[in-house]
């Protein structure tokens, strides 16, 4: 359990950090930089050195501290109100954007809708954005939260910054999804059941049916890139788990391939990276990612140790030190 944990962590920072040096590049663009094969390993990017992430990954672990907070708070106090713990972890991130040696590459929805001084809900939405913002810092909630509560929880947190449907419900989606699988369900059947609560909800029908489309385009025989182009280019949010989801289902055995397959395509590499590393390296666990990317992503060491954090306060709930993770 504890590898999934991990491998939930450096699988969507390791798919953040291989995006990032393409998120702006045409796929022709790529392969005339990196070859036929496009991007396979890490560079740099935009001053940072290889392996660095973007956004992407500074506010999912602040969604993972705020988990964490959130439940301790519970269990000392019991009571807490986790959607405004985890607003606080965002706003901090805001803070950190002034420093330039912390800037990467912020999400300008994420930024407006934090600096504004309100907080978004899905009652009172602060914005019609439906980017994928939202969605590629969520993963840590299906590691915190039961499959029956991780989307609603998931939604919740998206809708901070996000407050077009399409903006949060993929985040549910994909909180659930991450739950199921680490209760053992296999992809296949993590992505219908998620797919049955999403129905659930108004306005699904745009995600729902990008989803569709990536189960179909799963079973036909065409070029990975033509299909992902099929889906869109991730830059909305139900277009960047389509594509997370069709890269998982193609190589449900290969994390490797499956994040190669997830950056290389015209749009917003780093959150297609990054989700799709998400749902393989919590089905696959920490053993299938590869050494040199475990070792040389950045603060690798930092994140194994969140990664644990999680695992001793939601699987065996083992209080963590105050110190540490201070209550609100």
């Amino acid at each position: 359990m504890l590898s999934k944990f991990k491998g939930c962590f450096l699988g969507l920072t390791i798919g953040d950090a291989l995006g990032a040096p393409v998120e702006f590049l045409s796929l022709t663009e790529i392969k005339r930089k990196y070859g036929e094969d496009g991007i396979t390993d890490f560079d740099a990017w935009a001053g940072f050195k290889a392996g660095s992430y973007t956004d992407d990954s500074q506010l999912s672990l602040a969604t993972a501290v705020g988990c964490i907070q959130a439940y301790q708070r519970l269990i000392i106090k019991g009571e807490c109100n986790s959607v405004n713990i985890i607003y606080k972890r965002y706003l901090e991130w805001v803070e950190s954007q002034s420093n330039q040696f912390q800037i990467r590459s912020p999400n300008y929805t994420c930024l407006s809708a934090l600096m504004s001084g309100k907080m978004g809900s899905i009652e009172n939405p602060i914005n019609d954005s439906k980017e994928s913002g939202g969605l590629a810092r969520i993963a840590p909630v299906g590691l915190a939260f039961p499959s029956d509560m991780a989307f609603r929880e998931g939604i919740e947190y998206a809708s901070i910054t996000h407050g077009n449907p399409q903006g949060y419900l993929p985040a549910g989606f994909l909180s659930e999804l991450i739950a199921h699988i680490l209760e053992g369900k296999t992809l296949g059947d993590s992505i219908e059941l998620s797919t049955e609560r999403l129905s659930i909800y108004k306005r699904h029908e745009e995600t729902l049916k990008k989803i569709e489309k990536a189960l179909e385009l799963f079973t036909v025989q065409e070029p990975i890139e033509n299909s992902i182009r099929e889906i869109g280019e991730g830059w909305a949010g139900e277009e960047a788990l389509a594509i997370a989801l069709f890269c998982s289902l193609k190589f449900s055995d290969d994390y490797e391939k499956g994040i190669q397959a997830a950056v290389n395509h015209s749009g917003s590499s780093d959150s297609t990276g990054s989700v799709t590393g998400a749902i393989l390296g919590t089905l696959l666990g920490i053993e299938a990612i590869p050494d040199k990317w475990v070792l040389n992503v950045e603060n690798s060491q930092t994140i194994c140790q969140i990664a644990k954090d999680m695992f001793k306060i939601f699987k065996k709930k083992e209080r963590l030190s105050f110190k540490k993770y201070p209550l609100d």
